[in-house]
């Protein structure tokens, strides 16, 4: 498909909801018209964490809203989409069941295509909303439900060569943060306490940095944390020192192994070597930095999204949803799409080599 092409997009996958006006113009390149984001933030700030049921029934009471917001943002009526694209998942399947109606209703009012989206797919491609950044690239995919380093050799072309064996990076922030009582989300939180903190202070362990192969492990490190939480009253300093620790054990984790896994990459890469950073997690400075010294010692460049589109947000959506339809790999049954609770990027390994968590909703990672 040759044309321009102008897509809606829509993110409910956990506790943001999310709409997009994007067009991706005939030789690639995308502009944004349009977005909105409502955050839960209120809502699950005093559980600590997100709760599924409050994050379903608020998406179910806002999203129509944000959709009609974001197309008089855009100054376009519907009937300028050429499609509507929502995720579909991974994610909390409440969630996502009612981005996806919305979608889908939408879809079918208008007589236009609807596009599921895999989240996963959507962070992947994230760094071309605002970067010239083609194919193939080494992608480190890091947030709170999911850290794994893929290949990324084109479009829904991903194989997996790395992933947490437990624990999320940004779940282990969560945690931390949680067990703190230092505030909702817990990335962010961690990070500001940090910035005041002596990361020496705490001797914190880097799992998995001496064993080979590009696994990762961050249960055993959110547990040693939470031990000195309990074992000793931590004042303000001490708080802020045990997120600095906390954050440059993370650091040194992700930047050892992304170190390993650019060895493996360029083994198969004849040309410049990328590096994308994305997901929630992507957006802490110091793992930034971290990475994109890693990356200058490699020879490689480091990419990521713009900040704002390092968090759950419907313009990557839609931009997934735009490269699909530009490249003919649109399923016409997209209406009879099911959401899926778990759908790894690359399904073929996760289903031959589970790194954790089967059963009957398909594997995790």
């Amino acid at each position: 498909m040759s044309s321009d092409l102008t897509l809606l997009g829509i993110e409910t996958s956990c506790d943001e909801t999310a709409a997009a006006i994007l067009r991706r113009s005939a030789d690639g390149t995308v502009e944004i018209l349009s977005e909105t984001v409502r955050s839960q933030i209120e809502e699950h700030a005093p559980y600590r964490g997100v709760v599924p049921e409050i994050a379903a029934r608020a998406h179910a009471d806002i999203a129509d809203q944000i959709v009609a917001r974001t197309l008089e943002k855009s100054g376009l009526n519907a009937d300028d989409l050429d499609a509507i694209a929502a995720t579909a998942g991974p994610g909390l399947i409440g969630g996502v069941m009612v981005g996806m109606m919305t979608g889908k209703a939408m879809a079918l009012a208008l007589d236009k295509p609807f596009i599921p989206i895999n989240h996963l797919e959507g962070h992947a491609l994230s760094p071309r909303l605002a970067t010239d950044c083609p194919f193939p690239y080494l992608l480190l995919l890091v947030s709170g439900g999911h850290c794994q380093f893929l290949a990324v050799t084109g479009l829904g072309q991903y194989q997996r060569l790395g992933t947490t064996i437990d624990d999320a990076a940004g779940e282990a922030f969560d945690k931390l943060a949680k067990t703190l009582g230092i505030g909702f989300p817990g990335g962010p939180a961690v990070e500001r306490l940090a910035k005041s903190g002596d990361a020496s202070r705490f001797a914190l362990p880097r799992p998995l940095m001496n064993r080979p192969g590009l696994d990762m492990s961050f249960a055993g490190l959110k547990t040693a944390a939470a031990r000195i939480v309990e074992g000793e009253a931590l004042d303000a300093q001490s708080q802020a020192d045990l997120c600095a620790s906390f954050q440059q054990a993370i650091s040194d984790c992700l930047a050892g192994k992304t170190e390993r896994a650019l060895e493996v990459f360029a083994q198969d890469v004849d040309g410049p070597l990328r590096v994308v950073v994305a997901g929630g997690v992507a957006a802490n400075q110091t793992i930034r930095s971290a990475l994109n010294e890693v990356a200058q010692d490699a020879g490689a460049v480091l990419i990521a999204p713009p900040l704002r589109h390092c968090t759950d947000n419907a313009a990557m959506i839609a931009l997934a949803g735009a490269e699909r339809l530009a490249a003919g790999r649109v399923d016409a049954d997209g209406l009879s799409f099911s959401a899926r609770p778990r759908w790894p990027l690359d399904e073929s390994s996760a289903l031959a080599d589970p790194a954790y968590g089967g059963g009957k909703r398909g594997a995790k990672a």
